[in-house]
């Protein structure tokens, strides 16, 4: 079992880090916010726009929880202190309904407004029967080779996580971000075949919000955690 001290990245343990690029983050909510309400005040007061906006706050309520577990993961091992070796374990178990949900909004969303693209839908099966393929693949690929838990940000509470070498298999030989690029493929894909506009929206917001994720959390992190790890091997082997 590892202790939470282990866990603890110095450079972490401060509000400047756990603050870092959320400023950018903001700004990306603020500007995306408001071009989502013009939009969709063509729909007020109909179910469509309350399931858009319900959707819309349970994405951004997702994503604000991941930063901040994440970063008082890494500066405090706070999740770990509380819970001890089974902070991951009930970390995920938070974390999955709102994947669920992440899917479920869409196919709701999708099938209040389906019909609502021009043109034949032939085209639409098509077009989303090529972009399931490597998002399945890539589901795939993240349980048969990198693992559900450690897809969780395992590596935030766990060294044996960290000293896992990179995946390079699947859908990972493609891009070590696979999950982000071709998984978000299967919500495209489900919006397609609905020739629903509004869910395309919707979907081109959690995608987008994702490389933000990516950029001013997950990245970072990344950073500190392997950058820590790999000199503090050093470091052992002098």
């Amino acid at each position: 079992m590892d202790h939470p001290d282990d866990l603890v990245i110095s450079k972490a343990k401060s509000l400047a880090f756990v603050f870092r690029r959320q400023g950018d983050h903001l700004a990306f909510l603020l500007i995306t916010l408001l071009l989502l309400s013009v939009y969709s005040n063509v729909f007020y007061p109909t179910t469509i726009y309350y399931v858009l906006w319900f959707g819309v706050m349970m994405v951004i309520t997702h994503q604000v929880l991941v930063w901040l577990v994440f970063r008082l993961q890494l500066g405090w091992a706070l999740l770990s202190r509380w819970f001890q070796d089974a902070a991951l374990i009930i970390w995920t178990t938070l974390f999955i309904p709102f994947l669920i949900a992440r899917v479920a909004f869409v196919v709701i969303l999708a099938r209040l407004s389906r019909d609502t693209l021009p043109g034949p839908t032939s085209l639409y099966y098509v077009i989303a029967l090529i972009l399931l393929i490597p998002a399945l693949y890539t589901m795939y690929s993240v349980f048969k080779y990198f693992g559900f838990l450690r897809a969780a940000g395992g590596d935030h509470f766990k060294q044996a996580y960290r000293a896992m070498p990179r995946v390079k298999k699947g859908a990972f030989r493609w891009s070590s971000n696979a999950m982000y690029l071709f998984g978000f493929l299967l919500l495209w894909s489900i919006a397609l075949v609905h020739q629903s506009a509004i869910a395309l929206v919707f979907v081109l917001f959690q995608h987008l919000y994702i490389w933000v994720h990516y950029y001013t959390v997950e990245k970072p992190n990344m950073k500190l955690i392997y950058e820590d790890d790999s000199m503090h091997e050093k470091t052992s082997q002098n």
